[in-house]
């Protein structure tokens, strides 16, 4: 029972941070496509905060034994393609 407990919490921990991960896609992608150029500093100070927020969420779950070090850095590494893509796709335009 307690070990299905704890697969359940880390399974719930993966997928809010991979939610957040998504989230912060999204954020990207409405800011290059409507908003603001990728060199703006405002566009540079939401990322950057967004990027260290999941940071400090996925140590933070790491730490409880929640998640795999290598699974949040998965998660970070992903986000960071999808960043460069969109980019990427940005100065293409």
């Amino acid at each position: 029972m307690a070990s299905e407990i704890a697969i359940d919490h880390r399974e719930k921990a993966l997928a809010l941070l991979k939610a957040d991960a998504d989230k912060i896609t999204k954020l990207i992608q409405v800011q290059m496509d409507n908003l603001t150029m990728p060199q703006c500093p405002l566009y540079e100070e939401v990322l950057d905060t967004q990027m260290f927020g999941l940071s400090r969420e996925i140590d933070f779950a790491v730490r409880l034994d929640l998640i795999e070090e290598k699974e949040g850095k998965a998660i970070l590494d992903t986000l960071e393609r999808e960043m460069s893509a969109l980019h990427e796709a940005f100065t293409k335009k």
